[in-house]
C-alpha cells in the first residue's frame, strides 16, 4: 500500500477515535506514529477535534510534537491561545528551550509573561536567558539543554554525568568539557568515552582544539561554520569563553532555509512563503513593491517621450527598445544573483567587492561584445542595413555591461551600508537596467541618425 494513503487512512482512524471520544484507541496508535507524523496529524485537525486532544495527551507528550512543528507555522499563536494557559506553559516548559524561545518570540510581551509566571522558576529563568538574545543571532537559536564535564574526571564518571542527563540533552553525540570557571577547554566525543578504558582521564582524551561560535554571531556566519566542519552541533560562549549553549545541526537547517527563503524573496520581490490563499491579503503584500517599480517605470516611459522626435524620424528604433531593455534586465538579475551568493559564502568580503565588481565588468564586457555582435549580424542581414545593426549591437554591449555593474556593485554596497543585499531585488534591477539601457539606446542612435532615417 502507498504509504500517503496509508498514513491518510491511519490519520482517518486517528480521527474517528477522538469524536467517539476513545481515549486508548486514540493514545496507543498516535503514540506509535513518528513525532513529525504527530505534527502532521495535529495541523490537519479542527480547532474543537484540537481540544479533545489535549485531554488525552500530557503536556509533556504534545510538547515532543511542538518541537518539529515549524514555529514559523502561522497558526502557531492560535494553538497556544485555544489550550488552557497552565496547560500550555506546561507543555512550553517541557520543550526543548530554544524551541519554546522561538514560539514565544511569536507573541506579544504580555502573553509571554503570563506563560513565564505560570512555569516553574528554573524552567522559565532558563527561557529568559535566551529570550533577551537579539534576533538571528547563535544566542537566539541555541540551546542550554547540553551535556558538560570536567577535565580531571574518569570516562567512568563522565558516562556517569552522560547517562543521568542525556534525557534531557538536545544531542550527546559531542560532550563538552568545561574547567571550574565554566570555560571551555575541550570536547570529547560519545564514541571517544565509549572505546576508552573506565579510569581514563578526560584531559587525556578530549580535544583542545575546540570550533565555537560567540553568542552574538550573526546565525548565517553560524551556518557557514557547520557547513565548512560538517559538525552536528557547535558551542556557544560569551566574550571570556564561558559556555553558555550549543547550537545544534536541526536549527541549522531551519536558519539555512529560512535565509535561502529570505534572499528568494529579496530576489523576487515577494515574499515567496505567504501562504495566504485570501487575494485581496495576497495582493495586498505584493502591491508595495509593484507599485514602486511602478513609479520607476514611469520614469523609463518619460525618458523614451523625450527621444520621441527621434523615434518618430525613425520608426525602426522602436522595434528594438524591448529587446534590448530586456536582455539588459536578464544580464543584470544574472549578476545580482551571483553577487547575492557571493557575499553569502564569501568572509573575505572587503577583498571582494573590488574584485566582484571588476570580474562582473569584464564579464558584461564579454557577454555584451558577444550578444551585440550576434544581434549586429541578424539586424544587418534582416534590415539590410549594417549601421542599423552597428547601433543595435553597440547599445546591446553597453547596456549589459552597465547592467552587470549594477548587478553586482548595488548589492555589495547595500551589504557595506548594512543592509540585506537580497532586497536589490531582480525587480528592482531589470527596471533599473529599463532605464539605463533606454538612455544608452537612444544616445548612440542620435549620433548615426543619417544612415537609417526611413
Amino acid at each position: 500500500m502507498d504509504e500517503n494513503l496509508e498514513l491518510e487512512e491511519r490519520f482517518a482512524e486517528l480521527k474517528q477515535a477522538l469524536l467517539k471520544d476513545d481515549m486508548q484507541r486514540f493514545r496507543e496508535p498516535f503514540l506509535e506514529m513518528h513525532i513529525y507524523e504527530q505534527g502532521q496529524f495535529y495541523q490537519s485537525l479542527t480547532s474543537e477535534e484540537r481540544h479533545r486532544m489535549y485531554g488525552y495527551l500530557s503536556p509533556k507528550e504534545l510538547a515532543d510534537m511542538f518541537d518539529v512543528i515549524e514555529e514559523d507555522d502561522e497558526h502557531m499563536t492560535d494553538y497556544l491561545f485555544e489550550m488552557r494557559p497552565g496547560y500550555a506553559a506546561a507543555m512550553l516548559a517541557e520543550m526543548y528551550t530554544d524551541n519554546a524561545v522561538d514560539l514565544l518570540n511569536t507573541l506579544d510581551k504580555k502573553a509571554v509573561n503570563k506563560y513565564l509566571s505560570l512555569m516553574d522558576k528554573e524552567d522559565a529563568s532558563e527561557i529568559k536567558e535566551l529570550l533577551h538574545y537579539e534576533d538571528d543571532t547563535a544566542g537566539s537559536i541555541m540551546t542550554t539543554e547540553f551535556v558538560s564535564i570536567v577535565a580531571n574526571q574518569t570516562v567512568r564518571s563522565a558516562m556517569y554525568v552522560l547517562k543521568n542527563e542525556a534525557d534531557v540533552a538536545e544531542t550527546i553525540y559531542y560532550i563538552y568539557v568545561v574547567d571550574q570557571e565554566n570555560h571551555l577547554v575541550g570536547v570529547i566525543s560519545l564514541r571517544d568515552l565509549i572505546v576508552n578504558e573506565d579510569d581514563t582521564m578526560i584531559q587525556d582524551v578530549m580535544s583542545e582544539r575546540v570550533i565555537s561560535v560567540h553568542v552574538g554571531d550573526d546565525q548565517e556566519d553560524v551556518a557557514q561554520t557547520f557547513r565548512d566542519y560538517d559538525f552536528l552541533a557547535l558551542p556557544v560562549t560569551d566574550y571570556d569563553d564561558h559556555l553558555l549553549g550549543i547550537v545544534t545541526v536541526d536549527d541549522i537547517i531551519d536558519v539555512i532555509d529560512d535565509e535561502a527563503a529570505s534572499d528568494y524573496s529579496g530576489l523576487a520581490g515577494v515574499n515567496v512563503e505567504e501562504v495566504s490563499e485570501n487575494p485581496v491579503k495576497a495582493a495586498s503584500r505584493r502591491l508595495p513593491w509593484l507599485i514602486t517599480l511602478l513609479f520607476l517605470g514611469m520614469a523609463t516611459a518619460t525618458l523614451i517621450s523625450h527621444y520621441e522626435e527621434l523615434v518618430s524620424e525613425a520608426s525602426i528604433l522602436a522595434v528594438f527598445i524591448s529587446l534590448i531593455t530586456g536582455t539588459a534586465g536578464n544580464a543584470g538579475t544574472q549578476s545580482l544573483a551571483v553577487a547575492v551568493r557571493r557575499l553569502a559564502i564569501n568572509d573575505d568580503k572587503e577583498n571582494s567587492f573590488v574584485k566582484t565588481v571588476v570580474s562582473e565588468i569584464l564579464t558584461g564586457l564579454v557577454t555584451g561584445f558577444i550578444t551585440g555582435l550576434t544581434i549586429f549580424i541578424i539586424v544587418a542581414i534582416w534590415k539590410h542595413n549594417p549601421i542599423l545593426g552597428f547601433v543595435i549591437g553597440m547599445a546591446m554591449m553597453c547596456a549589459i555591461t552597465v547592467a552587470n555593474l549594477a548587478g553586482s556593485f548595488i548589492p555589495m554596497l547595500m551589504d557595506k551600508l548594512g543592509f540585506d543585499p537580497a532586497v536589490a531585488s531582480g525587480p528592482f534591477i531589470t527596471t533599473l537596467s529599463d532605464l539605463t539601457s533606454v538612455l544608452i539606446y537612444f544616445n548612440i542612435a542620435s549620433l548615426f541618425m543619417q544612415y537609417f532615417i526611413a
